[in-house]
């Protein structure tokens, strides 16, 4: 059984929260549509509503079978009367200490594989020694194409990843000892990863995913069509309507583009076996 740690980071507004309760809830079916008849628990940690965080004294080492595998991973927040969120290069308490703890656990647990979704991809970067900064108000909103670099291709398998999107802050720059898996016009810095050990031949098509220790993406593979469309509904005021009008258009996928699966993005079918294939499940 693989046990992971979520470290959440914000509260569903009230529509969604009506459906799914918690993110938790949202990452486990992500998670559990990404991988067939393989046992998993998800154990949620708010860490800004509850300065919350995994009990330190978790075992890494081991025999598989004893093994537990604990995976972060971090969820864009929302401040409950601020809908644009919190952004992650705020001086913020609760941000300063989760920065702090990415440090701690990159340091000091070498077993453990970190994953960071949108603001957890800018949380990350920070604790690597990188940056987040606004991004001239440029918003990236619903399914967009990510072009990979050759790392991303041989990590992912594929040419681009078609992602949903929401933010508008963003990681200018590749932090020391990651490396680049993609862009986008609006966003240099689409995801990264930070490897165990770095594999001799980087311009590979075979890149083990188990030498990866940290994966992080701007975009959102757990969000699914309809989430993303009650999201709109909810941001008009934020987002402005000619926006919303054009990310409606592509909240269900790229028009004209026809994935096998029949889903909005490659979310489940390529990014979530990615990140078990990082755990060496698949």
């Amino acid at each position: 059984m693989t046990r992971l740690a979520l470290l959440i980071c914000d509260e569903l507004i009230p529509p969604l929260k009506n459906i799914y309760g918690d993110y938790s809830t949202v990452f486990n079916d992500l998670l559990k549509s990404s991988i067939d008849h393989h046992t998993f628990t998800l154990d949620g940690y708010h860490v800004f509503k509850d300065m919350a965080y995994p009990p330190d004294n978790i075992h890494y080492d081991g025999p598989p079978h004893q093994r537990f595998p604990f995976v972060l991973v971090f969820f864009p927040p929302r401040r409950p009367h601020r809908t644009t969120g919190f952004s992650a290069y705020e001086d913020i308490e609760w941000i300063n200490k989760l920065v702090a703890y990415v440090q701690h656990i990159l340091a000091s647990k070498p077993a453990l594989k970190v994953f960071g979704i949108c603001f957890g991809h800018q949380i990350i970067a920070r604790a690597l020694g990188g940056s987040c900064v606004p991004n001239n108000g440029r918003w990236e909103v619903a399914v967009t194409t990510i072009q990979l670099t050759p790392l991303g291709r041989a990590i992912f398998g594929t040419d681009q990843l078609d992602i949903q999107q929401m933010h508008r802050d963003h990681v200018p720059t590749v932090p020391p000892t990651a490396y680049l898996l993609g862009a986008t016009d609006v966003t240099p810095n689409q995801g990264m990863v930070v490897f165990d050990h770095v594999p001799e031949d980087l311009a590979s098509p075979h890149i083990p995913l188990t030498s990866i220790r940290v994966l992080t993406l701007q975009g959102h593979p757990e969000y699914t069509e309809s989430f993303v469309s009650t999201l709109l509904d909810a941001r008009v005021g934020i987002l402005g309507e000619t926006l919303v009008r054009e990310a409606r258009l592509r909240a269900g996928g790229i028009p004209g583009r026809h994935r096998p699966d029949g889903l909005a993005c490659d979310g489940v079918g390529t990014i979530g076996k990615v990140i078990w294939g990082v755990l060496g499940i698949v």
